[in-house]
């Protein structure tokens, strides 16, 4: 399939259509996203046709499916939280930490991906702020993000954690800040990450897992690495990286080059050789089967709030160390109710998008709806 097609860059969709595995194989997680993505903003959801009030010509606008493992659909949604977490930071340093496993342990994930995130989450968020109560004597506000995947789509199962550059003591009269260039000692960190982690892997085996068994054991021989990357000046670099980050799926379009012949090319950073642009090209099957590896069990949260940043006492806690940073108190959360995507996409981009796209003066006006065209079956391609 000649989808570098007229010159332009192929979509994951395309790919689905394509090579993705019939539906009725699949498992029904799975099975939602390959649906969803081959479907949006395409005549199988329907929508509403549009006409200009000035030339008249019409244009249909489809619905969105989404789903939030789809590449069209993050950006607004994404936005929208990044701009409600805008009154939660503070004027401090803000720290960067990646928490990762060994590839022993990825057969424990990929046999219960629910219970092993949440145990994940759990061995990284305590471990931290432990560390953080024994060395800084503080509780920091923390913003954890789950990845499972690398540059390459290979299955890489890791936790980022935004972390403020010191907290508030244990008596919430005093804020501890943290060093200008160290939060806390990664190696204390990585041996209790790694213990919490192994412990509760172990909870759940019976006497017969021996080869589990086994596997815990390869982990523990292991140094595991804490990343503690440089802090960033204060929180408009944090809204930068909250904007990058929360919301990523493990491919979008904007890094797909070529798909043709059953071969799909895309862009990757190559962390070996100093971050380099490179091009991979794989299988188009293959390139599915890895995407469909990060597809996350429904209903799963990826973005998770500890200490100060803990959902129950959050405005309280935020607000307390505001008073004591000598900062300005939180704003309060609108009343008013969620702007449509098209205040949002005016906001974002400067651009009307019911300005009509053919004579660039008229407005689109929503004059009918369109009813869902019937499913068009997917699978791979013979």
């Amino acid at each position: 399939m000649a989808a570098a097609l007229a010159g332009r860059s192929p979509e994951l969709a395309e790919i689905f259509r394509a090579h993705a595995p019939p539906l009725e194989q699949l498992g029904p997680d799975r099975r939602r996203v390959v649906r969803d993505i081959v479907q949006c903003r395409t005549a199988l959801l329907g929508g509403h046709l549009q006409v200009c009030d000035r030339c008249g010509r019409q244009r249909p606008l489809y619905n969105s499916c989404r789903n939030r493992h789809c590449p069209k659909c993050q950006s607004l949604d994404q936005t929208r939280w990044v701009e409600a977490q805008t009154r939660n930071l503070l004027p401090v340093p803000y720290f960067h930490l990646v928490f990762t496993v060994p590839a022993s342990l990825h057969r424990f994930f990929l046999e219960d991906r629910a219970k092993s995130y949440a145990l994940l989450f759990e061995a990284a968020l305590e471990a931290l702020h432990q560390v953080c109560a024994r060395r800084l004597g503080a509780t920091p506000g923390t913003i954890a993000v789950l990845h499972t995947w690398s540059q390459t789509l290979v299955y890489h199962p890791h936790i980022h954690c935004i972390v403020t550059g010191g907290g508030l003591s244990s008596a919430r009269d005093r804020w501890i800040a943290a060093r200008p260039s160290f939060l806390v000692p990664v190696r204390a960190l990585s041996k209790l990450f790694r213990a919490k982690l192994l412990q509760r892997f172990a909870q759940g085996l019976r006497p017969a897992d021996s080869s589990r068994r086994r596997l815990l054991r390869q982990a523990a021989a292991r140094e595991w690495v804490v990343y503690s990357k440089p802090p960033w000046a204060g929180p408009a670099q944090v809204l930068h990286y909250l904007g990058r980050y929360t919301h990523r799926i493990a491919i979008g379009n904007e890094r797909l080059r070529a798909f043709d012949q059953g071969r799909v090319s895309f862009a990757y950073r190559d962390r070996r050789r100093g971050n380099r642009r490179r091009l991979l090209t794989i299988d188009a099957q293959e390139f599915v089967r890895r995407f469909l590896l990060h597809v996350l069990p429904r209903g799963f949260v990826r973005v998770r709030h500890f200490g100060l940043q803990a959902m129950g006492c959050r405005s309280k806690l935020i607000n307390r160390a505001r008073v004591l940073l000598g900062a300005p108190a939180s704003a309060e959360p609108s009343a008013a109710p969620e702007g449509s995507w098209q205040e949002l996409y005016r906001r974002l981009t400067g651009r009307d998008p019911d300005r009509c796209p053919y004579c660039g003066v008229g407005t689109l006006r929503i004059v009918a709806p369109l009813q869902p065209a019937p499913p068009i079956p997917c699978g791979r391609a013979p």
